[in-house]
């Protein structure tokens, strides 16, 4: 019952937590700092209270490393949430982060010096292909829409390919990431509670050189309309009302991920969450009316086939429980 629980905990709370952030950055598109700074805090101060028993639980794994992974962690989280203020659509957003294992085969030939496959080579082609599509006819709605004059079209383009580099960096130093975090588990073994804590609450000074921008927001979203809400009764701004469901959310879609991790293999864990990225896009598109045509289409499809071809699900997924370790090979 646990992997089907968590497997309902991964589409609940990351499905709806697209949904809440896309409120959120449809209002102020600039906000991905204070929404950044509130899913950190709360999941440091869950993980203070549980996990490092109010500080008295030593980690198992040195803090000087979880110093290394937080640099790039926070990195990651600030840079992914700050290209949404870039002229980046919310499905564009959603793609160009499924395209995590091309970075991943990228840096794992040249620092871990793997060798893949000819069919998985074929199938990152086909994913690398598939945001291709979708990145260019993003590009071409960009210039359309800001057609008001030739400056400003231009001006737009130039945020958008800003937007697209940041996600790049953002795609790469995930991987670096992934890679870094794969080798601790190796040496150390897997604290998947303890990362998750120390990855979110050492980084909360950082937060500092946010500061003004977090104010800045924190008063703006003082300044949105009141809402009821629900069961609860109590009237609080709107903003602040889509800013807690979005932690919350967060939390219910990480939480899935982890007991995911624990007890299923990374065949499975793959392949739900790539299926959840498809829901998750299908709910931006159909509730939010963006902008997606056949192209995009395309080109998503492309991305999803290419990463299920990657997982080789076909040929796994019958026998992925009594063979653990066959897609660690690769």
């Amino acid at each position: 019952m646990r992997p089907l629980f968590a497997v309902g905990l991964v589409f609940a709370g990351c499905c709806s937590n697209v949904i809440f952030l896309e409120l959120l950055v449809r209002r102020h598109p600039g906000c991905g700092n204070i929404v950044t700074f509130a899913q950190f805090l709360f999941i440091a101060v869950e993980g203070f209270l549980f996990e490092a028993n109010l500080g008295r639980k030593q980690p198992a794994i040195p803090i000087r490393y979880y110093a290394v992974m937080v640099t790039m962690f926070f990195t990651v989280s600030v840079v992914n949430n700050y290209a949404l203020n870039l002229n980046i659509a919310m499905p564009l957003h959603m793609i160009f982060r499924s395209g995590s294992l091309i970075a991943n085969m990228i840096l794992g030939i040249i620092i871990l010096k793997k060798r893949y496959s000819i069919f998985k080579y074929a199938s990152i082609a086909l994913v690398s292909v598939g945001i291709f599509i979708c990145t260019s006819m993003s590009a071409k709605q960009v210039t359309s829409q800001s057609s008001l004059s030739e400056n400003e079209g231009f001006q737009a383009f130039t945020w958008w390919l800003l937007g697209i580099g940041a996600l790049t960096f953002a795609l790469l130093m995930s991987a670096r990431m992934g890679i870094f975090q794969e080798t601790l588990y190796k040496q150390f073994g897997k604290h998947s509670k303890e990362a998750l804590f120390y990855n979110h609450a050492l980084p909360l000074p950082g937060f500092i050189f946010l500061a003004s921008d977090i104010y800045d927001h924190a008063a703006l979203f003082n300044k949105s309309e009141l809402y009821q809400v629900p069961v609860v009764g109590v009237a609080m701004p709107i903003m602040w009302f889509y800013l807690l469901m979005n932690v919350i959310t967060q939390y219910v879609c990480i939480r899935g991920v982890f007991i995911l991790t624990t007890e299923c293999t990374s065949l499975t864990v793959t392949l739900v969450v790539t299926l959840r990225k498809f829901v998750s896009l299908i709910i931006s598109i159909l509730y939010f009316q963006n902008p997606f045509t056949v192209w995009h289409w395309l080109g998503t499809l492309c991305v999803f086939i290419g990463t299920l071809m990657y997982t080789e699900v076909w040929n796994n997924l019958g026998i992925t429980r009594s063979q653990p370790q066959k897609d660690k090979k690769n």
